[in-house]
């Protein structure tokens, strides 16, 4: 039998990055944390860390995707970020649509009539396990199941 190994799902922002893991059958998906970068070296230590400590053998990052199905500009930063991931942690990253995680999380964060200070605080990581939960519930991809494709309205 291999070794019991986990998923990792990062919901990534300008400004954070909510995180979700996997359990090792890799079912149900969990919220982690929400990180604020702090810098290349900073942030590239805490990835790694963060594979180590949860025993992660690849990564999903999230890729934002406009309703027409093209990619703009934060999903070319996706991209950057899952690049620059892959390297700084050895691990493989799969790009994954993440399309209304954030609105989902919006949603079931008012039903639980959260106030908006704790919504704020909890919004990237539970959008990471929206989108964790979703790859899972997909069958998990190997895959980057979305080539790039230049969206013309957003091309400078």
């Amino acid at each position: 039998m291999g070794a019991i190994t986990r998923i990792l799902a990062l919901d990534h922002g300008d400004r954070r990055i909510g995180a979700a893991v996997c359990d090792p059958d890799h079912k149900m998906a969990f919220p982690l944390e929400v990180y604020e970068p702090r810098g290349e070296a900073a942030d590239a230590r805490h990835y790694r860390a963060l594979v180590e400590e949860n025993d992660v053998d690849r990564i999903v990052v999230g890729l934002p995707i406009h309703t027409s199905g093209r990619e703009g500009d934060r999903a070319r930063k996706a991209r950057a970020f899952g690049a620059w991931l892959e390297q700084a942690t050895g691990r493989p990253v799969i790009y994954f649509d993440e399309r209304y995680t954030t609105v989902e999380a919006e949603h079931v964060m008012n039903e639980a009539g959260l106030t908006r200070k704790k919504r704020k605080s909890l919004r990237d990581q539970l959008a990471a396990r929206i989108l964790l939960q979703a790859y899972l519930d997909a069958g998990e991809p190997s895959s980057p199941s979305l080539a790039p494709l230049d969206d013309p309205e957003e091309a400078h």
